[in-house]
């Protein structure tokens, strides 16, 4: 009996040691204003409904990070965060790689799981919707098409998306630069082709004196990666009418849109996936004005398989997204980054990441192990889990959670329960996003191609005038010999010309404003 009773009592102090832990992580995630709920704490395999994990809303713009491998509930963890965000108002802009975040627009389904879940978390949970715009990159995919243009989309994105070097990046650049110069708008893939062909060509090649030349060689490698990109879908992309960042940032009924952004038919190019959407970031950047702290952010951007954005990148590359990064947190804008090591970013661009959410990672190779040491050390602290085995020791739907409290200073370690997502955890299949995509507001703005005139046109003209011979010879003017009245005017009014001065104009203001990553800062012209 004595035994027993001592057995108890270790038993009872163990257990109030351990609510003690619990409440003194919780206490780190208190917060006065609005916040992100994202589950209950759990020490020694005990959760307490009552210690909750949140963020606060202000703090959602300093960035996150959510790592783990593959099936431990990342996906999940996502669909939470964008619902509570847009049912603050916030807009959500996410990557749906696999479609299955579609179920987003219905009502999740209740059962034991959920239910399970709710009480370890102290949730009322309740099946609901989100208000969802489907977007596929192209006009291949079943959601509202999304374009850039190429000029918009710079020499140095568009080089990343190639897999071009250093030295033929350069010569993209210099090939953007005279277009920009000769007042060319590069709208679509052909452009850009018409463009290297003439440079090339015996008459183009005079056109570069002064600023350097496009060789041959390093032509022929951005045609045939620029062929390789056709052939896979990238001229559905490159076009017109461009997206307008504005359409991101929309709300229904108060909450905010979840625009759902899938790769359609350019599965078998991640990385122009990927790259489109640090162009978005690119732009949000331009367009955005100064908000410095926000009670809550204007948009949060979710990029998920970001070890895609960061694989073969330039010093240069990463450079231009550790700058982007900083420095639009001060428009408004949070940017979280979702993959299955926290070492696929590249430590200046994770040290910018606020919010930790890491899900269970695996420990089988040596270089799995060297991961986990680097992914310990990046966490505050902690005298209540030994990290590395609790990494490795999570559940599904369980993470080690850190996050910026209200003061801006990291809370404390939690091994968080993750709350369930409201809406439906599975795909809804293309038929009901085709549809979906069709009763969308935006849809009627975006959905045709339009192809005006551009360098492709601009350059095909040029030639055949200067293979047609004049039919007489002009007479020499004479300082006395006036135009006839009316002359100039009867030149501006011509349709023609009024589209190239619009389109000259608008792309030699683009060069003289290329900034991040060479993109370009314009005005967006009225439809």
């Amino acid at each position: 009996m004595g035994e027993t009773g001592a057995g108890v009592r270790e038993g009872q102090v163990a257990e109030q040691r351990d609510q003690g832990a619990t409440q003194q992580i919780a206490a780190g995630y208190t917060t006065e204003g609005a916040a992100v709920e994202l589950g209950t704490v759990v020490v020694a395999d005990e959760v307490d409904p009552a210690a909750r994990v949140r963020v606060p809303l202000s703090m959602m713009n300093r960035h996150g990070l959510v790592a783990g491998a593959t099936g431990t509930g990342k996906t999940k963890t996502l669909q939470l965060l964008a619902e509570q965000l847009s049912a603050a108002g916030v807009p959500v802009l996410m990557a749906d790689m696999k479609g299955d975040l579609a179920g987003m627009c219905r009502p999740g389904e209740d059962g034991d799981r959920i239910r399970a879940r709710a009480r370890d978390t102290g949730e009322d949970w309740r099946a609901e919707p989100f208000p969802v715009q489907f977007l596929s990159l192209g006009t291949d995919g079943v959601g509202v098409p999304v374009r850039a243009t190429v000029t918009s989309f710079g020499p140095v994105l568009l080089a990343k998306v190639l897999g071009l070097n250093e030295t033929q990046e350069s010569t993209l650049g210099l090939i953007f630069h005279w277009a920009d110069s000769r007042g060319l708008p590069l709208l679509d893939l052909k452009d850009l082709r018409s463009v290297i062909q003439h440079l090339t060509s015996e008459a183009g090649r005079a056109d570069l004196v002064g600023l350097g030349g496009v060789s041959p060689a390093t032509a022929g490698v951005i045609l045939r990666s620029l062929a390789n990109l056709e052939a896979q879908g990238g001229e559905t992309f490159f076009g017109e009418p461009e997206l307008d960042v504005a359409d991101l940032m929309r709300q229904e009924d108060g909450r905010g849109v979840v625009s759902l952004v899938e790769i359609g038919a350019l599965r078998s190019r991640p990385a122009l996936f990927s790259t489109f959407l640090m162009w978005l970031l690119a732009e949000l950047f331009h367009e955005l004005p100064e908000e410095g702290d926000v009670d809550r952010p204007k948009l949060v951007f979710f990029f998920d398989e970001a070890h895609l954005l960061f694989a073969d990148a330039s010093k240069a590359f990463l450079a231009q997204i550790e700058q982007t990064v900083k420095l639009i947190r001060s428009k408004g804008v949070g940017v979280f980054f979702c993959t299955q090591l926290p070492t696929d970013v590249p430590n200046a661009v994770l040290s910018q990441l606020g919010a930790r959410v890491q899900h269970a990672l695996r420990a089988f190779t040596p270089e799995d192990q060297k991961a986990l040491s680097r992914t310990v050390k990046t966490y505050p602290t902690t005298q209540h889990y030994d990290l590395a085995k609790a990494l490795t020791s999570l559940g599904t739907g369980e993470a080690i959670v850190t996050v910026p409290s209200e003061t801006g200073a990291p809370t404390p370690v939690a091994w968080t329960r993750l709350r369930a997502p409201h809406s439906l955890m599975d795909a809804i299949g293309d038929d009901a996003i085709r549809q979906a995509a069709r009763e969308s507001s935006v849809f009627g703005k975006y959905a045709e191609t339009v192809d005006r005139e551009s360098a492709y046109e601009m350059l095909a003209g040029r030639v055949a005038s200067e293979k047609e011979a004049p039919a007489a010879e002009q007479p020499e003017r004479t300082d006395t010999q006036q135009p006839e009245e009316g002359f100039f005017e009867k030149v501006l009014d011509n349709p023609a010309v009024k589209s190239f001065l619009r389109s000259a104009g608008t792309v030699l203001g683009r060069e003289i404003t290329r900034s991040v990553f060479g993109t370009a800062r314009k005005q967006r012209r009225r439809r």
